[in-house]
């Protein structure tokens, strides 16, 4: 798909094509995906994109697969050792949230059947946008506002409205492609 336009925030790199190419704004309805997603929005905070998404693979490493009830289950033995691989983003706080969010994440799963059932019917169908440069879509909307004013109420950290924008445009829920991206 080379000769085809994509995303201009997409061509900086092979790892930042392969990541818009194949998974960033296609709906997404898988909870291990989701969970993924959602953590990698809390790692996010106060840094790049590409700096997460060159890590991905220690944080999986690091953080069981993102098996969910693995990580609810992680101790603070296991944080510690993560502390120590220079691999991820060594933000205790961020870490100590994964294993808070998958605690709470599961407890949704509880209520809801699923975390999916839970988003999408939070956050309604895909929102279709028009953006001709991606620096023109928002940092955060409404809906992302009151995603994570919902989440922060059920315990989830690290996901204010600027995280939950990122992690809705990442899942599909709102599509975020520019007007002239083949994947839009």
């Amino acid at each position: 798909m080379a000769d085809k336009q994509r995303c201009s925030w997409a061509n900086s790199s092979p790892a930042m094509q392969a990541y818009h190419d194949n998974e960033w704004g296609r709906p997404t309805y898988d909870d291990h995906e989701l969970f993924e997603r959602l953590c990698m929005e809390t790692y996010q905070a106060g840094l790049s994109w590409a700096t997460v998404l060159n890590k991905r693979a220690a944080f999986h490493r690091d953080f069981h697969n993102y098996r969910i009830e693995a990580v609810a289950a992680m101790t603070t033995t296991e944080i510690d050792a993560a502390m120590q691989d220079a691999a991820i983003i060594r933000n205790r706080r961020k870490l100590e949230a994964t294993v808070n969010n998958a605690q709470a994440f599961l407890r949704i799963v509880t209520e809801f059947g699923s975390f999916a059932t839970y988003f999408w019917t939070f956050v309604g169908a895909p929102q279709q946008n028009t953006w001709t440069d991606y620096r023109d879509a928002p940092a955060q909307a409404p809906t992302s506002a009151a995603l994570a004013k919902d989440l922060k109420k059920r315990g989830f950290k690290f996901l204010g409205p600027v995280a939950a924008y990122a992690f809705m445009q990442s899942v599909g829920a709102v599509n975020d492609h520019e007007i002239n991206c083949a994947w839009r």
